[in-house]
């Protein structure tokens, strides 16, 4: 079997976290669809952020089919007829970032667990008995040794704040670097340092070396993504465009 270091899932809600390979990796960075969601996504946001016309996008049939499910399901359907069309895209891009195919860096793999549902009770499969998949969970996680940062909604390019690891004698030993699906942020995929601590000193100490810690972003929330401080955190996929730096060799190999 083809090496892997780290795992993915096709669908953050339901799929089950699988070992990421070269080739898989490949196929999502390389994927039309990937690449179709995320340019729909942008494309969007900087036609809302600068008030211009949406009609392009109110009329396309994915759009209408979203909608027309928001309107069938109870749950949602109250709360969505009272949204105008600009509330509703936004929605629409939302649910396009959360189904993209996602990396999950921090962790080599997890162990079987049961599947149950929403009263804990065991989900039994056709023979009767209780299935069982590598679910996305702390409990049962094997570390692959990475950590990913995050800086969001960055007041300046995301190329540049990469840029500051190639300086020499940079602190952390890059295996990623690319920039997120709103084209605003950039995630950094690095060797934890286990002298440092734990996952969240591993960030705090790379947000201090490039620059950003208290930096407030675009939004006006701080840049700096404090909620993947967990080995399980996932990292939606990017297109192969958005990627500024990789070494293969290392990011899906333990060579040390």
């Amino acid at each position: 079997m083809e090496n892997h270091r780290f795992c993915y899932q096709e669908n953050q809600f339901w799929g089950e976290c699988k070992p990421c390979t070269i080739k898989v990796f490949n196929s999502i960075v390389n994927s039309a669809e990937v690449a179709l969601k995320i340019c729909t996504r942008q494309e969007i946001e900087s036609a809302i952020a600068q008030g211009q016309p949406l009609d392009k996008w109110l009329q396309r049939k994915d759009f209408q089919e979203f909608c027309q499910k928001q309107e069938n399901n109870p749950k949602t359907r109250t709360s969505f007829l009272q949204l105008g069309p600009q509330q509703r895209l936004i929605q629409w891009v939302s649910s396009l970032k959360m189904s993209l195919p996602c990396f999950i860096f921090g962790a080599s793999g997890f162990d079987l667990q049961t599947v149950t549902d929403k009263e804990e009770n065991p989900v039994l499969d056709r023979n009767g008995k209780p299935k069982k998949k590598r679910l996305r969970k702390l409990t049962g996680i094997h570390l692959s040794g990475l950590f990913m940062f995050d800086g969001d909604h960055l007041p300046m390019s995301p190329r540049e704040v990469f840029e500051r690891t190639q300086v020499p004698g940079f602190p952390w030993r890059l295996r990623l670097a690319h920039a997120t699906s709103s084209g605003h942020g950039l995630r950094l995929v690095c060797e934890a340092r286990p002298e440092l601590g734990n996952i969240a000193d591993n960030q705090i100490c790379l947000a201090r070396e490039l620059g950003l810690m208290g930096m407030v972003g675009t939004t006006g929330k701080p840049v700096v993504d404090d909620s993947c401080i967990d080995a399980s955190r996932i990292s939606y996929a990017c297109r192969r465009e958005d990627i500024y730096f990789i070494d293969e060799e290392n990011l899906f190999n333990i060579n040390d």
